[in-house]
């Protein structure tokens, strides 16, 4: 017979209170565990709200009325065939086969000067007007030839009638025939003195000591030294006048490039006042001697010019073509490339969506820049409007920090 001994009252109280202990302990272990699950469940979801935000911060998109408004324009990347070219510094000259210096030819007082520095003149415009004693003699040696004319011309018509009639002998005929011919040709030498000295012979009436000085051909005054009252003579010009519609690219090419560089080759130039045009011509001449002190041989590049754009003295950059091998480049215009945190950066349009792309640059020519690495051809790139996608873009992730 087995018999059950049953608790006493203190041993019933103490399984009561393990009782009441483990199950407290239960309870706090499920509690724990339930917010675990929580927070892994709040983490994940925050990591999925960041990983959205960060592909929101990444990528742009804009409906294509924003697009236009934004001046954004897009273009597949293509490889170009460039030659083999060097790069080097210019500067703008005017065509010295179309410059003329315009002085009197003979010492006289600026009297009016009405032409400005940088007016476009006609040919034969009156650039100054001067007043001269030599011209005032000269004029009136030619009036006074011009009277003794009509009065050998007078004689000899009368000596003409005369001697038809046989009244007078043939011999005063002849001698009035000399002084006739005489006096012309003493009108013809004082017309031509006038003239010489920039005089009027057509203007009659009184001896006129004005003269003026006109420009040589159609061009601009590129300088001005006439001031009314002064005393001008041959020796100082008082304008230069340039025909600008075709200008001189004057570069400096190294010693070593001197070899590769021929008359004809093409050449691209770009200044500093229009950085995203280049302007195409050829080389011209190439010089004979070199410099000893800067070791370069100057070339020349001519130059259409017919809007006027392009002033002498501009800095310019010219790049030559030389002998060699074509190569093939993939470049973007300047504007297309900006700066994002220190990077190279260009935008790239994929799957409705503009896309910065940190890209590798080569060089720069003729407000072109060459991209070397960090995009494939055939992508769709931002050529314009990159700038307002930068800005976006920095406001997109300002908004996303706060």
């Amino acid at each position: 017979m087995i018999s059950i001994k049953k608790p006493g009252p203190t041993r019933r109280k103490k399984l009561l209170l393990a009782g009441g202990a483990t199950l407290v302990l239960v309870a706090a272990l499920s509690l724990l565990a339930w917010d675990r699950g929580s927070g892994a469940s709040a983490t994940k979801e925050e990591a999925a709200e960041g990983k959205e935000g960060h592909n929101e911060a990444q990528e742009l998109t804009l409906t294509s009325e924003e697009a236009a408004r934004a001046g954004i324009k897009v273009e597949p990347l293509n490889p170009q065939k460039q030659s083999s070219s060097i790069v080097v510094t210019a500067t703008i000259q005017a065509d010295q086969d179309r410059i003329a210096r315009a002085s009197p030819r003979t010492e006289g007082r600026i009297i009016s000067a009405p032409v400005r520095l940088g007016d476009r003149v006609r040919a034969g415009q009156v650039l100054a007007s001067l007043d001269s004693v030599a011209v005032g003699e000269a004029h009136a040696s030619l009036m006074q030839a011009q009277s003794e004319l009509r009065i050998a011309e007078a004689d000899f018509k009368r000596a003409e009638a005369l001697v038809a009639d046989e009244i007078i002998p043939r011999k005063d005929f002849l001698r009035a025939q000399s002084e006739r011919d005489k006096a012309a040709a003493s009108v013809r030498a004082a017309t031509d003195r006038l003239r010489l000295l920039g005089g009027n012979p057509g203007a009659g009436g009184r001896a006129i000591s004005s003269f003026a000085v006109t420009a040589p051909f159609a061009g601009t005054v590129i300088e001005k030294k006439a001031t009314l009252g002064d005393l001008a003579s041959p020796n100082e010009p008082l304008f230069t006048v340039a025909d600008l519609s075709r200008v001189w690219i004057v570069a400096d090419l190294p010693e070593a490039a001197v070899s590769q560089v021929r008359v004809g080759a093409q050449a691209r130039v770009s200044v500093p006042s229009y950085p995203n045009e280049l302007f195409g011509g050829r080389v011209s001449h190439i010089g004979a001697a070199l410099n000893k002190e800067t070791r370069t041989v100057a070339a020349r590049i001519e130059l259409s010019n017919a809007d006027g754009r392009l002033k002498p003295d501009m800095f310019a950059t010219a790049t030559i073509e030389v002998t060699g091998d074509t190569r093939e480049v993939m470049a973007l215009p300047d504007s297309a490339v900006v700066l994002m945190q220190g990077q190279p950066t260009v935008f790239v349009f994929e799957q409705g969506a503009y896309v910065a792309r940190a890209v590798q640059t080569g060089e720069r020519i003729g407000g072109r820049t060459t991209i070397t690495g960090g995009i494939r051809a055939g992508e769709q790139v931002v050529t314009a409007g990159a700038y307002e996608l930068k800005a976006r873009k920095q406001k997109s992730q300002l908004g996303h920090g706060h």
